[in-house]
């Protein structure tokens, strides 16, 4: 594509062209929801024409269309040409090509766990001080995505390498609005009103929560979402900190705490679909039906933003069934704490473009592109949530921006054989009538023989 000339902010005339507008997903300064202000400045600032930006990332089939949308915006702004290329086997082929010394400008790593491996061993390019200025100032918990976005270099100091973009939200309760309706509940917004909702429905006698921690050969992994959550909810940030990298062993008193906290309604017979001998059994994808059923075999489901689509063919979002945030303690005083996932850029191969590209993930419209599509969060506080497709991710992106605290899913940060391993099997114990404290402490031996 071919820089966009404007004749104007106000009307973001296209000289170059109505065929090359046809090549955006939404036609600059045509749709009120986007900030196009922030498009024509970035364009009137940088010129990259006859530049190629490279980027290697996870996304394929749709979620790759969608990239390469916003990629479009990119392209016709500066000029430069951008080829993306994406792979299932990213996490091997990055670690190749960076060694191999042929790597793409820009890698998009799913976990900072890798982007730190990387930054250590010098294949990172540092960023600026001002886009760590940037994302503390105007992204929602801003500290927060600092730090998760600062390793130790080559050099063993700590400096910024990537750029969070692209968010996921676990800190979900899912519920229909019509059993609520029903049964005269309300959306609790404290820990205290969620517990007193779970035993009220009991005395009502309902079954307040459907969990499944059945998933084939990741049996065990949604209760560390429920576990990483109530460390979030229980101890300040930095305690999460130090768990998630064994600082502080996995059978300390405060993170076997946490998993009682999770205990307290995975088992107990009364408060679980089935009882508690089916939270281990039950698939986590068949665990959400219960919601639907008449009368209704639970009333709530906590799992992160990806579960409706396990949901029954034709299930409308915020109709048929809704989300509300999975609330602090009252008494705690921790803020809002989020837990979620995201999505990294990091330069691998440095160039003019790449700089530029690390730039535009700055404006507005690169985040409110995708916003206006699908599978797409943001804690940027400068887009427009009027941009967002629907009420649902509006919704989630609310919770995003409104979080005082954001921290990456833990067992994705710990090593494999325990986030993805002694932890799973550890919490399957643990619903199965094992102590917190013994199968804490089964999981830190096993993270011991690591070292």
């Amino acid at each position: 594509m071919h820089k966009v000339l404007l004749t104007g902010v106000a009307t973001l005339a296209l000289v170059t062209g109505a065929a090359q507008a046809a090549d955006l997903k939404f036609a600059p300064g045509e749709d009120s929801r986007f900030n196009w202000d922030s498009f024509t400045q970035f364009s009137d600032s940088h010129d990259l024409s006859g530049q190629t930006l490279t980027i290697f990332g996870p996304w394929l089939g749709p979620d790759k269309d969608l990239i390469e949308s916003v990629l479009a915006y990119f392209e016709e702004a500066t000029g430069a040409n951008v080829e993306y290329s994406g792979s299932d086997s990213f996490e091997q082929q990055i670690v190749i090509d960076t060694q191999a010394g042929s790597p793409a400008n820009i890698a998009v790593f799913p976990q900072p766990g890798l982007a730190a491996d990387l930054a250590a061993k010098g294949f990172l390019t540092e960023l600026p001080a001002e886009t760590g200025e940037f994302l503390a100032e105007k992204y929602a918990a801003g500290q927060s995505w600092v730090d998760l976005s600062t390793y130790e270099g080559p050099d063993g100091e700590s400096h910024l390498y990537v750029f969070p973009y692209k968010a996921d939200v676990k800190s979900l309760v899912w519920y229909v609005p019509d059993n609520f309706d029903d049964a005269g509940y309300d959306v609790p917004e404290t820990m205290e009103e969620l517990k007193a909702l779970t035993e009220q429905i009991v005395a009502d006698g309902g079954t307040p929560w459907c969990i499944g921690l059945g998933s084939g050969g990741a049996t065990g992994w949604p209760a560390t979402d429920w576990v990483e959550d109530m460390m979030l909810r229980t101890q300040p940030p930095e305690v999460y900190d130090q768990w998630v990298t064994n600082e502080i062993p996995f059978n300390d008193p405060r993170v076997v705490n946490a998993i009682d906290e999770f205990g307290w309604f995975a088992k107990n017979d009364q408060f679980v679909d089935g009882g508690a001998d089916a939270v281990a059994s039950t698939d986590f994808r068949d665990s959400p039906k219960g919601l639907f059923d008449s009368p209704p075999k639970c009333y709530m489901h906590h799992m992160a933003s990806f579960i409706p689509s396990f949901f029954p063919e034709g299930t409308e979002l915020g109709l048929d069934a809704d989300f509300f945030y999975f609330p602090a303690y009252e008494g705690e005083d921790l803020g809002k704490p989020v837990l979620g996932a995201g999505t990294l850029f990091g330069i691998t191969e440095d160039s003019p473009s790449a700089q530029a590209f690390i730039e535009f993930l700055e404006t507005p419209i690169a985040h409110e592109i995708w916003m206006a599509q699908s599978g797409f969060l943001t804690p940027f506080k400068d887009v427009n949530p009027e941009a967002y497709a629907n009420d649902t991710l509006r919704g989630e992106g609310e919770i995003l921006t409104e979080a005082t605290t954001f921290r990456f899913d833990g067992s994705d940060l710990m090593p494999g054989k325990i986030g993805a391993g002694a932890f799973w099997t550890g919490m399957i114990d643990f619903v199965g009538g094992q102590s917190a404290e013994d199968a804490a402490t089964e999981i830190q031996n096993s993270w011991d023989t690591l070292k």
